[in-house]
């Protein structure tokens, strides 16, 4: 029984998909040599690939800048205290919201910036808050 449990074992993860797997394997290598990936120790890859899943909340908003609005604007303040009162799947949901990912890059948030902007809108209230998910600007109305 040993033997049969180890050869379906063997078949199931191994030999069933080795065929679909080397098929992959060879696009993925033609366009990403392998040589390109060696420099890496495993754990920056999967950073590199993936990207980062733990933030800084702080380093995010340290690195925002602002259109027609400054940091001590009360609608702003208003945003960072909300924001921070999120628990941290909703914050995630947010960066989901303003790039379309839950993710930041492998860069890290040093280099994350977005940019939250006034769309000045002749009546705010009217308004919800968009964003531009390409250039990464969060239109929040006052």
């Amino acid at each position: 029984r040993k033997e049969y449990v180890d050869l379906y074992v063997n078949y199931m993860l191994n030999k069933s998909v080795q065929k679909p797997f080397e098929d992959f394997r060879q696009g993925f290598l033609r366009g990403c040599p392998a040589r390109n990936w060696k420099m890496f120790f495993p754990e920056e890859l999967q950073v590199l690939l993936q990207g980062h899943t733990t933030f800084d909340w702080h380093l995010l908003e340290k690195n925002v800048m602002y259109s027609q609005y400054k940091k001590l604007d009360q609608t702003i303040r208003n945003f960072w205290t909300v924001f921070y009162k999120l628990p941290e799947e909703k914050k995630k949901m947010f960066l989901v919201f303003l790039s379309g990912s839950d993710r930041i890059t492998g860069y890290g948030l040093e280099c994350f910036r977005f940019c939250i902007a006034d769309p000045q809108v002749k009546n705010p209230d009217e308004v919800s808050p968009y964003a531009s998910t390409c250039y990464l600007i969060l239109f929040l109305p006052r």
